[in-house]
């Protein structure tokens, strides 16, 4: 598999987006490529300096506070069943959230609650796939794989109200 890697600076973060042919398949902080090549392994890595316009320009609006909804193509690459979550996930609207259950119950899963849980974790596009936007029950925040601090900043972004 090739991934093309590109760096995009968004605010005083820098992040790095890993797009494939068929569409966006890795987004997170910059890490020196250790959390890439823990997703995609295999993957031949071809670095680009510069992001298409395409997904630079969604980026830079969600990041500028703008109510986006990533419409760009994605490439889910992992099990049949973390897709199914991974799209389900896409379908929670900006300034939304969804509990662990209740993504469970989306994807017709009802009693694969850890299941799903395991699936948003292993989600390779933070943010792009809005993993930050599950909470646990009542609204209590939960683990996220950039950190509680990131989550927080991001629900905050989007105008979401959370329990810690």
């Amino acid at each position: 598999m090739h991934l093309t890697v590109s760096k995009i600076q968004l605010k005083e973060e820098m992040y790095e987006l890993g797009y494939t042919d068929k569409g966006v398949a890795y987004f997170g902080r910059l890490t020196e490529h250790a959390e890439l090549a823990l997703f995609f392994p295999f993957a031949e890595i071809r670095e680009s300096s510069q992001t298409p316009e395409i997904y630079a320009q969604p980026l830079t609006a969600y990041f500028n506070g703008e109510p986006v909804a990533f419409s760009f193509p994605f490439d889910f690459i992992g099990t049949p069943f973390q897709q199914t979550v991974w799209q389900a996930l896409t379908e929670v609207p900006y300034g939304t959230t969804v509990s662990y259950s209740e993504l469970a119950a989306r994807v017709q899963r009802p009693t694969a609650v850890r299941a799903v849980a395991n699936a948003v974790g292993r989600n390779p596009m933070m943010i792009i796939v809005p993993c930050h936007r599950v909470l646990g029950k009542n609204g209590r925040l939960t683990g996220y794989r950039g950190g509680l601090a990131v989550k927080r900043q991001l629900l905050q972004l989007e105008g979401i109200p959370f329990k810690e």
